[in-house]
């Protein structure tokens, strides 16, 4: 929260920003040509320019290094080159896929995206054709991702850090040791695990003539492909992990797009829920990350956001501690 209140103090009225200026540089930008979309994992600015809308992406050194973000480029680059329908990143005139650049808010790791074509669904405009595109999209991912990103994390680190960080909730580190446990214990072969997206919900995707378009590798790592499942679908699941009865139809058409073009059997299907109840432990870490201390000037959007997510981290904590219970 303090990075995002940080960069929006920079802000003006017409959505510009100096830092995005000196980012946008690096790749011939004139100052003011930057406008600011969002901010969360990275800083999002859209870039008018005459070949199409593209977009600024940057995130500060102390948060992420310039490695891991090369390697994200590279790996979307290769994705693209590979047949996956991912957006490219634009290389700056130095040929570069990422840039560092020295911001007035410290150096910045930045690259451009091209803007993915078509529109965004949400789970109401989903059928079961489409999700059945969805599910055939992100096997396209996981086929297609190339030998590199060897600078990506690993997922679900941040369970080693439940204990410590949440010493008072003995509950929740018990449920968590368990999850680990299972996790540790799951086969790690070429065909179970590797790069993911890390993020293929719905918000993540473009949608044109039926077919899905990717964009948003900001958390993709090595994993198991069932949790890259497991996450991408987690809006049609319940508080408990389970796929909502009324999602049923479309789960399971995701689960058929999925296979129809990648091996995915009963053990993958039967993991979906630990790797729920996984995830949501280590939301709570970047959550409770993110709640800095309060201080008396806090703006508006600020409380709102941190009500925001003490809500989300109450759902987290309550999925987690469900489905550690019934391993």
């Amino acid at each position: 929260m303090s990075e995002i209140d940080r960069l929006k103090r920079t802000v003006s009225a017409a959505w510009e920003s100096p830092v995005a200026d000196q980012a946008a540089a690096a790749w011939g930008y004139p100052a003011g040509t930057a406008k600011w979309w969002r901010s969360s994992a990275s800083h999002v600015f859209v870039l008018p320019d005459p070949e199409g809308k593209r977009y600024l992406r940057f995130v500060p050194d102390a948060y992420r290094g310039a490695a891991p973000v090369a390697a994200v480029g590279s790996l979307m680059e290769a994705l693209a080159a590979g047949g996956a329908a991912v957006v490219r990143p634009v290389p700056a005139p130095t040929g570069h896929l990422t840039m560092t650049v020295a911001t007035a808010l410290g150096p910045m790791h930045a690259m451009v995206v091209e803007a993915a074509s078509g529109e965004q669904l949400d789970v109401e405009d989903l059928d079961e054709e489409r999700a059945r595109a969805w599910g055939a999209a992100l096997a396209a991912v996981h086929d297609s991702a190339a030998p590199t990103g060897a600078d990506l994390p690993e997922a679900f680190t941040e369970l080693a850090d439940i204990p410590a960080r949440f010493a008072d909730d003995s509950a929740l580190v018990k449920a968590v040791a368990r999850l680990a446990e299972r996790i540790a214990a799951l086969p790690g072969d070429a065909s179970r695990f590797g790069i993911v997206h890390g993020d293929f919900e719905l918000d993540n995707l473009a949608w044109e003539d039926g077919r899905a378009t990717a964009f948003d590798f900001d958390e993709a790592a090595f994993s198991w492909y069932a949790a890259d499942i497991a996450y991408a679908l987690r809006d049609l699941t319940g508080p408990d992990g389970r796929f909502a009865e009324e999602h049923r139809g479309l789960a399971g058409a995701f689960i058929a797009g999925y296979r129809s073009a990648r091996s995915f059997d009963e053990s993958d299907l039967a993991n979906l829920r630990l790797f729920a109840g996984a995830h949501a432990a280590c939301s709570l870490v970047r959550i409770d990350s993110a709640l800095d201390t309060p201080g008396d000037d806090e703006p508006e959007w600020r409380a709102d956001l941190r009500a925001k997510l003490n809500v989300m981290a109450r759902s987290h904590r309550e999925l987690a501690l469900s489905v550690a219970e019934t391993l």
